[in-house]
């Protein structure tokens, strides 16, 4: 939230409690009341040529990594192993953002949320989501807007 404060950019907070047993962002939609294609969910995948690669996808919808390969310049992405998400990007499990990373990697975000004025995503932490419009996030991690999902 301070990166996109330092940016100028209006969100809205929400908070909720959270367990472990429900970080699906079907369960967050359902915790704060809002429908579940609003809420977008931050998956880090691994290029063969990149390195790490940031896909942003409706939280009710799969990423395809065909298209993220596509897109991000890369033969084959991967999944990043949970075990190294800390390590890479600064967050845990239910809490990544694409917003403050430890690096700026190729962020990538579905092409759904051109339906929206504005979308909910991780704020860095477990129990905490920001609303803002996909235009600021593709601003604050000079994103794109694919076609990533199937």
């Amino acid at each position: 939230m301070r990166i996109v404060e330092q940016h100028k950019i209006a969100y809205k907070e929400y908070e909720f409690e959270w367990s472990e047993d429900h970080l699906s962002a079907e369960s967050v939609a359902q915790k704060i009341g809002i429908e579940d294609g609003k809420i977008f969910k931050t998956l880090v995948t691994v290029g063969n040529k990149t390195g790490p690669v940031v896909a942003v996808i409706p939280g009710d919808k799969e990423l395809d990594l065909k298209k993220l390969a596509s897109a991000s310049g890369n033969k084959k992405v991967d999944m990043l192993h949970l075990k190294d998400l800390e390590e890479t990007t600064g967050y845990i499990r239910g809490g990544c953002s694409p917003i403050g990373m430890k690096k700026l990697f190729p962020t990538y975000i579905a092409e759904e949320a051109n339906k929206f004025d504005s979308i909910i995503i991780s704020a860095g932490k477990r129990g905490m989501q920001i609303e803002l419009p996909p235009v600021s996030i593709l601003k604050i991690t000079k994103g794109e807007i694919v076609d990533l999902t199937m």
